[in-house]
């Protein structure tokens, strides 16, 4: 496939049939425990935005989108949606995931084998990484990175230099294609499955996944008209509260995740 606009009417039931059973497929009844998407409130996103990578460090959202010749790195403030500094990838470039890891912003690219490595502030690039198969995305968890290649495995990655340290793959839902990731506070990772409007959250210890969150229905017909599927997921730092949004959404939901 050429952009990972990808045949949602075609895919999307079969697929959200395997994240929604992938137990229940193997044989075993699928307990994992299921959560519901509650709305707090709305922010600002730009709907021109095909998101690929969100993620919150401190008083800052990084943005992250793709598409080739149209892909880029936004830093901006997650309450206006005012933009602080932007940095547009070479056209040959389909931008993924996006986080921060102390000095540096790593900027996954989707079929390049090619990580962006900026500066925090202006986003300017100060070096590059390769890494074989596909990036989609990435977040950081304490001393190192994990990231995902649309299967069901994480790979953990030395925050320095890109190089892998380990994998895990999931013990349930392993038909799930992993997508944009966050790295939680509590030390689980949330990652959307594409190309559904379902969010797992993952022990990426064990690759346990403790929660299936459907969030589906959050958009009004209205601002579903043109818009395309849910990824990006960015915990509020010091909240119980996440920031969701999708490629071409008009806005950010801050939400709670709840008993469904």
């Amino acid at each position: 496939m050429k952009r990972k606009r990808r045949a949602w009417a075609a895919t999307g039931p079969i697929l959200l049939a395997a994240v929604s059973t992938g137990a229940a497929a193997c044989g075993t009844p699928d307990t994992t425990p299921k959560l519901r998407v509650e709305v707090v409130a709305t922010r600002p996103h730009d709907r021109a935005a095909f998101t690929e990578g969100l993620e919150i460090d401190g008083g800052t959202l990084y943005e992250s989108t793709g598409l080739e010749g149209r892909s880029e790195v936004r830093a901006s403030d997650p309450d206006t949606g005012a933009v602080r500094a932007r940095a547009e990838l070479p056209a040959e470039y389909f931008g993924e995931g996006v986080t921060r890891a102390g000095p540096t912003v790593w900027q996954l690219t989707w079929k390049d084998g090619t990580a962006f490595a900026r500066d925090p502030a202006t986003l300017a690039e100060r070096g590059r990484a390769g890494y074989d198969g596909e990036g989609w995305g990435l977040c950081t968890h304490g001393d190192r990175l994990v990231m995902s290649n649309g299967t069901g495995t994480l790979t953990f990655r030395d925050p320095a230099t890109f190089a892998v340290t380990g994998s895990v793959r999931l013990a349930g839902h392993r038909n799930a294609k992993l997508n944009e990731l966050d790295c939680a506070a509590d030390g689980s990772v949330y990652a959307n499955v594409w190309p559904t409007d379902h969010i797992l959250r993952i022990d990426p210890d064990t690759g346990a996944v403790l929660a299936d969150i459907d969030a589906g229905g959050l958009l009004s017909p209205a601002d579903r008209a043109g818009a395309d599927v849910l990824n990006g997921i960015a915990q509020l730092p010091g909240t119980d509260r996440f920031l969701i949004t999708g490629k071409y959404w008009p806005v950010l939901l801050e939400v709670r995740f709840v008993p469904a």
